[in-house]
């Protein structure tokens, strides 16, 4: 497979974005029904099939419209569905909840870290070739793209992680003031990471927030991947 053709590139960024997505979201249906809700559960949005979770928008096109414009790949999946009422302490296990989604990225990111440092030095210096090569730009690129995910997810904002993060320790007055932001987070979401950039390129949020810190993570897991080369 030609590593300069659209199907290459979009097989090496779409898989592992999709399977990155998928696991995050599960995570928190997952840690939601452990703290005593089970509405995902009920819905069977528990699935790794990944049909249950794509967005074409946000899984699809927008990733693959990155990749090929060589930016930073990001997208979202179907969110799975909490009742916060339902969990055992609602305030503090929205929090579990979303913290659960970067937590499960972060930890794929050790899988994919420990993967490519046990191939890479099986390979002992040769170049990689055919499979082992695409293999190898598959794990490369899920390690980018959960910690990517994870940074990206814990903004402060809504309807990211962070937000609801900010949200579950803010006072309670606070808090639901701040949840009535939501209604706003995908607009927001398309105005801070497309529009303003358009506007003022030196506005990037993603290159300006999220970049350093994923940068700097990114390191740390490649010298970890280095321990089992």
């Amino acid at each position: 497979m030609n590593p300069d053709s659209i199907v290459y590139t979009a097989a090496v960024w779409i898989i592992p974005l999709v399977i990155a997505i998928v696991f995050h979201e599960v995570a928190h249906g997952l840690m939601a029904r452990a703290l005593g809700d089970p509405t995902a559960a009920d819905l069977k949005r528990l699935s790794f099939n990944p049909l249950r979770h794509v967005d074409p928008v946000g899984t699809v096109i927008l990733p693959l419209a990155l990749a090929l414009a060589k930016a930073p790949v990001f997208g979202w999946a179907k969110p799975v569905p909490v009742d916060g009422r339902r969990l055992r302490n609602p305030r503090w296990g929205m929090v579990a909840v979303a913290l659960a989604g970067p937590g499960m990225n972060f930890a794929l990111a050790a899988v994919a870290a420990v993967a490519l440092g046990l191939i890479s030095g099986q390979m002992q210096g040769s170049p990689p070739q055919g499979i082992g090569a695409f293999l190898l730009a598959n794990l490369f690129n899920f390690l980018l793209i959960n910690i990517f995910l994870a940074v990206f997810n814990l903004l402060p904002l809504p309807p990211f992680d962070g937000g609801h993060v900010v949200q579950g320790i803010l006072p309670r007055r606070l808090a639901i003031e701040w949840s009535k932001l939501a209604r706003f987070g995908f607009p927001l979401i398309i105005i801070l990471l497309v529009v303003v950039p358009m506007i003022w390129p030196s506005a990037n949020i993603v290159e300006k927030l999220v970049g350093p810190p994923a940068d700097w993570v990114i390191r740390q897991y490649l010298d970890f991947a280095q321990a089992f080369a």
